[in-house]
């Protein structure tokens, strides 16, 4: 998209440096991403950033609005409700497919999440980029012309929200053993919290402790939640000594409540350019004779669990739960990162975070998915090579 840096990056690519670009991530904790990173970053034009910007407003002016809470509150019923929740979402994650429409790129609102994501992982493969590709500190994957150190100052404050270190964890479902541990890494290393796995922690009538390294009891004031329910509710081999619907005594960043509200539960509720033909399966009042052109997706799932691609008419009938699922039109990606050997789709996740008292999300950063398979994601793209986890690049 920005034709210059695109160029620069190719001709300067090999193998040899791709491998030291991730022997470099690997070497901070001894530990290899167990996703795949992708060669290159994408170089985003101001036009499309603009879009971007525009789609992600779009999304913001609805999670604003006096009665959002009543518009989603539906979607906790469906689910398990946390006490003690906040005004708004902490973390805000929007997800655009590149697309194309009559004969002109576009993005594509494919998915909207109020829980956090990459946000640590992500400034420091911009400063892996950076070394490896000196040239490509011209450019930022920040918003707003802030700089990295800003950046984390502000991701900071909406984790701890300025309770000492010791007293906020990183929550998660044993965390050594998940897809996102190399961002649980850079968190614990750059914001200075534990990690804990839900196991660990002890309920003391309505307060919760962990046991640090020393062994000592201490505290948890504020919980950086990276638990996802779908997983928890499968993990009945897990002995945990709280329940997430406790009243307890603690703050949350990123209240588990949001994960539910801002979700594929309001794209039905969304219109617009930038936005995509979504039909709740319990509004939906007739089957399409064209099921070609639309995918079935679960509401809260996440990493594309449950999502049917190539969708037919007993897939619908078969789904007992409607209120779960939504019918989505179909988009035409659009292969526009050019690789060695032809070129490559991309989708943008444009990350803000809601600091306590902020009237709105500040956008921050991005991650971007790259992928030749017929979608994003990593069945779709095995044994390929330009494909996988990146971010996008900004003049």
């Amino acid at each position: 998209m920005i034709p210059k840096y695109r160029t620069l990056f190719n001709d300067s690519f090999t193998l040899k440096k791709y491998q030291e670009l991730q022997d470099d991530i690997a070497s901070d904790f001894n530990y290899a991403p167990t996703f795949r990173i992708a060669e290159t970053p994408f170089f985003i034009s101001k036009e499309l950033k603009a879009q971007l910007i525009e789609g992600c407003d779009d999304v913001i002016k609805l999670i604003q609005q006096d009665n959002f809470k009543k518009l989603t509150e539906k979607s906790l019923e469906l689910n398990t409700k946390v006490p003690n929740e906040d005004k708004h979402t902490t973390f805000l994650a929007v997800d655009f497919g590149i697309c194309e429409e009559n004969g002109r790129v576009i993005p594509k609102l494919i998915e909207v999440q109020g829980f956090p994501s990459l946000f640590n992982y992500q400034p420091a493969l911009y400063q892996k980029f950076q070394k490896h590709y000196p040239f490509l500190e011209e450019l930022t994957p920040f918003f707003n012309s802030i700089s990295s150190e800003k950046y984390l100052s502000i991701i900071e404050e909406a984790i701890c929200n300025n309770h000492p270190k010791e007293n906020v964890i990183l929550l998660e479902i044993e965390p050594e053993k998940q897809n996102t541990k190399i961002d649980f890494l850079y968190c614990k290393r750059d914001i200075g919290i534990p990690i804990v796995c839900v196991t660990e922690i002890i309920k003391i009538g309505k307060q919760l402790f962990y046991k640090n390294d020393k062994g000592e009891s201490i505290r948890v004031k504020r919980i950086y939640n990276r638990v996802i329910f779908d997983e928890l509710e499968l993990r009945k081999d897990l002995k945990l000594d709280f329940s997430f619907s406790d009243d307890l005594d603690v703050e949350w960043a990123g209240h588990p409540n949001w994960f539910f509200r801002i979700s594929k539960f309001i794209l039905p509720l969304l219109k617009g350019k930038y936005c995509i033909e979504t039909t709740l399966l319990s509004d939906l009042k007739e089957i399409p004779e064209d099921l070609e052109n639309y995918v079935l997706k679960p509401l809260f799932s996440f990493s594309g669990t449950g999502v049917i691609f190539h969708v037919k008419k007993g897939d619908i009938e078969a789904v007992k739960e409607k209120d779960l699922y939504i019918l989505q039109k179909k988009v035409t990606y659009f292969p526009i990162v050019q690789s060695p050997d032809g070129k490559v789709k991309a989708e943008i996740r444009m990350l803000c975070v809601w600091k306590k008292e902020d009237a709105a999300p500040t956008l921050l950063c991005n991650l971007v998915r790259l992928s030749r398979g017929e979608m994003i994601g990593v069945k779709f793209n095995k044994d390929k090579d330009w494909v996988g986890g990146t971010l996008g690049l900004f003049e």
